[in-house]
């Protein structure tokens, strides 16, 4: 007896023809996926509902608290009244906090000239009267110079700050806004010996800066990263909120961590009455661990990581395994009949450089207090609209210090023992 069923094969019509062209078939599916992920990745980074832009990060100095209460002949008079009292009570209270006593009593021209911007704090404006809460910031180099204080204060070098707040045991950073997040972009950095590197938290930093990220122990990602936001280094504060009930008590559990090894440095935990009072406690929080970093900065324990550092070339003393223990040895004596070498200590040169204005003493300054191996920079004498002098503590010679501001992108050239960079 036959079957009726279909022949296992037909005579001259091969079985792959009823097969898909698979080629094809791939392209479309991966040009759909491409499609798919490419609307994903830009509704990641154009959400704008993330960022909160960073305040002022200068070293300006900063009078704030200022209480104002004027009238005058319409709105726009009394304001302008108010900023030039607050003017005036700013520089009398900046004076008052360096020097401890009153200073001399500048006029509203001169204090035009030395302050960068005032910060409004809080502020009610009525048709003939003006109420405030004002913050004064005055120019750090012209303002240094009354003050009878430095120019240009020792800060550590540019750290990226990558602010991680956890609730209900989800962390996240810009993923979207947090009372965290716009802790740290409200705070005044300007006073801090720490050089804070803040970013909005908009654009492409949802994607690079992220709770992922920190775990991540790889340096040669860590320094593209870095590279990116101009950083020699990374932070990571971290908040915990933990809520009792809906109304009650909350308790924050804060850490300070540094590096790609996520080094703990130091923790505390702050209460509130109420989630209504998360922003105050965010707020001295942030202050705290400036304190924290600062100290650790004084200690010696914020160094940064030799393989972050792409201007330096790594060397064999910096090995892991070379000299260990040995970096902070003393100098050992030497043969007297082998030829002195001078030892790779830090030492201090003279620096001459272009100032046409105050924004280029700045910029100069922190750009060469970026350079790798670079401990401090100080303008010592102050030229605008000619040439200035800066003192740079390095860690090395002079031929290494021209070559790592040539790295940097410094035009030097060399004279007399002395330095003098251009763009």
């Amino acid at each position: 007896m036959t079957s009726a069923a279909f022949p296992r094969s037909t005579p001259g019509f091969p079985l792959r023809a009823f097969m898909p062209r698979d080629w094809r078939w791939a392209a479309l599916f991966g040009l759909f996926f491409a499609v798919l992920l490419a609307g994903l990745v830009e509704g990641q980074i154009a959400h704008g509902d993330r960022g909160i832009t960073p305040i002022n990060s200068s070293g300006d100095f900063l009078a704030s608290g200022i209480l104002i209460d004027v009238t005058g002949d319409n709105a726009e008079d009394a304001r302008e009244k108010g900023w030039h009292e607050a003017q005036r009570k700013g520089w009398t209270q900046l004076y008052r906090r360096i020097n401890g006593s009153d200073g001399p009593a500048l006029g509203d021209s001169v204090l035009d000239g030395i302050v960068t911007a005032i910060v409004i704090e809080k502020e009610q404006i009525g048709p003939r009267r003006y109420v405030a809460t004002l913050g004064v910031q005055f120019d750090r180099v012209r303002a240094g110079q009354i003050l009878g204080v430095s120019g240009r204060t020792l800060r550590s070098p540019p750290l990226l700050v990558i602010p991680v707040y956890s609730i209900d045991g989800i962390e996240q950073v810009f993923e979207q806004r947090s009372a965290w997040q716009r802790a740290w972009a409200e705070y005044n950095t300007g006073q801090s010996a720490i050089d804070y590197v803040r970013t909005a938290g908009t654009g492409a930093d949802t994607l690079l800066l992220n709770p992922g990220q920190i775990g991540r122990r790889g340096r040669v990602w860590w320094r593209v990263i870095l590279d990116q936001y101009g950083a020699a280094d990374v932070l990571v504060p971290i908040a915990r909120i933990e809520y009792s009930y809906p109304g009650g008590p909350i308790r924050g559990v804060f850490t300070a961590r540094f590096g790609p090894d996520n080094k703990l440095i130091d923790s505390f935990t702050m209460t509130g009455p109420s989630p209504a009072a998360l922003p105050d406690m965010m707020e001295k929080a942030v202050a705290r661990m400036d304190g924290i970093y600062t100290g650790a900065l004084a200690a010696g324990v914020l160094r940064t990581d030799t393989y972050l550092v792409l201007e330096k070339p790594v060397e064999k003393v910096d090995l892991p395994d070379a000299a260990a223990g040995e970096e902070d040895a003393l100098p050992t004596e030497t043969d007297s009949s082998a030829p002195a070498t001078p030892a790779a200590g830090i030492q201090s040169f003279t620096v001459q450089y272009s100032s046409p204005d105050v924004d280029s003493v700045s910029a100069t300054e922190r750009a060469v207090g970026g350079v790798a191996g670079v401990q401090s920079a100080s303008t010592t004498s102050l030229a605008l609209g000619g040439t200035s002098v800066m003192r740079v503590a390095f860690r090395g010679d002079l031929a290494a210090l021209k070559a790592a501001l040539a790295a940097r992108g410094f035009k030097v050239q060399e004279g007399g023992g002395q330095l003098r960079i251009s763009r």
